[in-house]
């Protein structure tokens, strides 16, 4: 009898971890590499984090590739971060959860400085982002889809 209540305790305790495990996928809270929609081509990673209000916000950890230039500067940007490093500038703010989709903040593209509203959804259990960025409505824009870190 006692084998099996303790593998019923075990069984227990996996299918809890494997819950909490699943919840922490369930939010864009994490490491994320960023995809070109032009090129396809990895950017950066970002990492995106709760102010524990609730409220996401994600900055640039590191360049990839030819971007991994860590003394790159914003030249482009046209408020607060003009000049400052890439690494380490927050380019997502203000996001909230409504549903299943994050939105009501707003996104940096540091190549061009601009700054645009935003919307982020998961994807493929929470392994994908897609982050779009846009002017007015949510049609007048465009789409990444990032890929989690491990």
């Amino acid at each position: 009898m006692t084998g099996f209540i303790g593998q019923r305790l075990a069984i227990g305790a996996l299918l809890a971890l494997a819950a909490s495990s699943a919840f922490a996928q369930a939010t864009p809270a994490g490491k994320w590499q960023t995809i070109d929609d032009a090129s396809g081509q990895p950017k950066a990673i970002i990492e995106i984090a709760d102010d524990g209000s609730g409220q996401l916000s994600g900055k640039i950890i590191r360049g990839i590739g030819k971007l991994d230039q860590p003394e790159k500067r914003c030249t482009a940007c046209k408020d607060e971060r003009k000049d400052q490093l890439l690494k380490g500038m927050t380019i997502i703010t203000g996001m909230r959860q409504s549903g299943d989709v994050w939105d009501g903040g707003q996104i940096l593209d540091p190549e061009n400085g601009k700054l645009y509203k935003c919307k982020m959804t998961l994807e493929d259990g929470g392994q994908k982002l897609v982050v779009r960025g846009y002017i007015g409505v949510s049609l007048l824009g465009r789409s990444q889809t990032w890929i989690r870190e491990q």
